[in-house]
């Protein structure tokens, strides 16, 4: 079983923000493969949803709990679903990374994202595999207002070509490993 937990915060108000790209790619992730639709799970105060794709049960994740506290959620669903932490995959926005580039990379600091350091604290380890998908168009003078802003429609067509690349990077880790799913998506 694999967990696959977007990162985002709740909410309309957020919804099409740049710190709402992890919760972009996982719907549209959800609904190529077919999986239920989503379900609040108060429980780990996420959003949930469940299905399977070749054969592997993967468990689809939202946390509701605003990004700089995604951990608690993330510690509560690995908890319950017995989630080994290589099988744990987290799916967020990055501003190191320009607009549309996806890094697959695994065991390394939250270089500054809110979201995955309160991961970090909470399972106090690093190691786990993270999809880092840029949110960066241009020189960010206070990354705490560029994140919640939302995108251009120039920067929209982009981002839609992110949706599908970054959704069939996650397909590929889950069918031909994730070195292949490296090798192929970070350049």
């Amino acid at each position: 079983m694999i967990l696959i937990a977007a990162l985002g915060n709740p909410g309309d108000k957020f919804e099409k923000t740049r710190h709402n790209l992890g919760f972009r790619i996982i719907n549209a992730f959800r609904e190529k493969n077919s999986f239920f639709d989503f379900k609040l799970e108060k429980k780990f105060n996420s959003l949930v949803s469940e299905g399977f794709l070749d054969e592997e049960k993967i468990v689809l994740a939202k946390p509701q709990t605003f990004m700089n506290s995604s951990g608690q959620a993330i510690r509560k669903l690995v908890s319950y679903y017995n989630i080994p932490l290589a099988n744990l995959w987290i799916v967020h926005d990055d501003l190191d990374l320009p607009l549309g580039k996806i890094k697959i990379a695994s065991d390394r600091g939250p270089a500054g994202h809110n979201g995955v350091k309160s991961i970090i604290n909470e399972l106090k380890t690093e190691n786990f595999l993270r999809f880092r998908i840029g949110i960066a168009s241009k020189l960010v003078c206070n990354a705490e207002d560029f994140v919640l802003k939302k995108f251009s429609k120039e920067e929209e067509k982009i981002v839609g070509e992110t949706l599908a690349k970054t959704t069939q990077a996650i397909e590929s880790a889950l069918t031909e490993g994730i070195d292949q799913a490296m090798n192929e998506y970070n350049q």
